[in-house]
């Protein structure tokens, strides 16, 4: 097997692309992570070919907030992304935190972003701050976005950076699945922490299709791609920003909701031949690990580690332990959690009994999962990954496994004043609550 390598210096015009496809929703829901159900053809074959992570995880298991992490190499809550982007919730990145895009902006890169992204509000003037010059096709079909995408690869100018958000398999306003038709040609999974009901069926029918829809998408940049003279030096990336929107995945910190998929190909760096690495790896090590392949220098203040050493087979780990975080979803909702290989500590840092997205609470399966979702939750979870996958029974108070909750506590709280997680300073307010109180003319002391 040839060793993959790393950044190569060179005229601006021989340097090598880098295209990131992400989509809305998806966690591990596809053929190549073992779903066989799944119509996910062009993205299990572009897997056969590529480099497949078999363990990574988003560090938020909501939008706004892992995307924000993907794509700065640090950690939600010290660049400002506590909640959601967009109105009425409107959190913000820092004034001083760089996108990926910033990054090869900088660098010469003609960068451009497709579909939905979602770290910001969705207007031209504030996808640009991100360091995007080009943006097309925003909360468009699955077809609308993927031309859109392959529109800008068939006239990219070398060096690109193509940054393609697919909408699918999000849900609508309503609940269902954006007017895809379901998919049911090669069987129907219910994942095991859903009931298996003919509403799961459906439902799971209906999430297929959406996949099924996006997948086919994703073939059209990969043939576009394939169709330039440099699609040999053209980084492909895929992933997405957590679990299925389902009750128990979306918005949870279980592994159903922080489970992602991460694939790679890169034919000049020898990352392909259809190799899966077990290693936990986390979102915020991808900014870190791009900026090194592309050979540009990483700033000191990210929180993730490049996945370098880890290809090249310097290593067969690379990190003891992944975090995840959630503050705010459709309300305040505090959590932290650390999982290592083995074992899983979740933190619920404030009362909550519902803990499930607006959308979830749509899906005909919710009702069917009240008693399981509507309930009090405990100050601390720990799970037995091995003997438990599915997170089931919660061992707090389980004497066999006092040491490694002493363990994992302490990794956790190390991780939060590492970060400095302003939670540890009390509880957070919102942007809405300054817009309130601001409403009443009462001044906020928590501004």
């Amino acid at each position: 097997m040839t060793t993959p390598q790393p950044p190569h210096a060179g005229a601006s015009d021989t340097r090598p692309n880098l295209v990131i496809v992400d989509c809305h929703d998806l966690g591990r829901h596809l053929g190549c992570y073992g779903h066989a159900t799944v119509p996910s053809d062009a993205i299990d074959a572009f897997a056969a070919d590529g480099v497949l992570f078999d363990q990574a995880y988003a560090t938020a298991p909501q939008c706004s907030p892992s995307r924000a992490a993907l794509y700065t190499g640090r950690h939600a809550h010290a660049v400002g992304m506590l909640g959601l982007a967009h109105p009425p919730f409107d959190w913000k990145l820092h004034a001083d935190v760089r996108h990926l895009a910033s990054y090869l902006s900088a660098a010469g890169y003609a960068t451009a972003h497709v579909g939905v992204q979602h770290v910001t509000r969705d207007t031209p003037e504030h996808i640009h701050a991100l360091g995007f010059a080009q943006h097309a096709a925003s909360h468009a079909d699955a077809a609308t976005t993927a031309q859109a995408a392959v529109d800008i690869v068939r006239a990219a100018s070398a060096p690109y950076f193509l940054n393609v958000g697919f909408l699918e398999p999000h849900r609508d306003a309503t609940g269902r699945f954006h007017d895809q038709p379901p998919d049911d040609t090669r069987g129907t999974e219910v994942p095991p922490y859903l009931p298996d009901t003919a509403e799961s069926r459906q439902e799971m029918a209906e999430v297929q299709g959406a996949i099924a829809a996006m997948d086919a998408g994703f073939g059209r940049i990969l043939d576009a791609v394939a169709e330039r003279d440099d699609h040999h030096d053209t980084w492909i990336i895929f992933t997405t920003d957590h679990g299925l929107a389902m009750p128990r995945a979306k918005a949870t910190m279980y592994d159903s909701g922080i489970g992602v998929a991460l694939v790679m190909r890169w034919p000049a760096r020898c990352l392909g031949g259809g190799r899966r690495l077990p290693a936990l790896v986390s979102h915020v090590d991808l900014v870190p690990t791009v900026l090194e392949g592309l050979g540009l220098e990483a700033p000191d203040t990210l929180h993730g580690r490049s996945l370098w050493p880890l290809l090249r087979g310097e290593r067969p780990k690379h990190n003891e332990a992944v975090f995840a975080e959630k503050t705010f979803h459709t309300a305040y909702e505090p959590q932290r959690a650390v999982r290592t290989e083995r074992y899983k500590l979740i933190a619920n840092l404030e009362v909550d009994i519902m803990n499930v997205p607006a959308d979830v609470l749509r899906s005909p399966i919710t009702p069917q999962m009240i008693d399981e979702i509507v309930r009090e939750r405990p100050p601390l979870e720990l799970y037995d990954l091995t003997a438990d996958p599915e997170e089931r029974h919660n061992r707090i108070d389980d004497e066999e496994l006092a040491e490694v909750a002493a363990e994992l506590k302490f990794e956790l709280v190390q991780w939060m004043k590492r970060t400095d997680d302003p939670i540890l300073r009390g509880p957070v307010p919102s942007p809405y609550r300054h817009a309130a109180f601001a409403a009443l003319g009462v001044s906020d002391l928590a501004m």
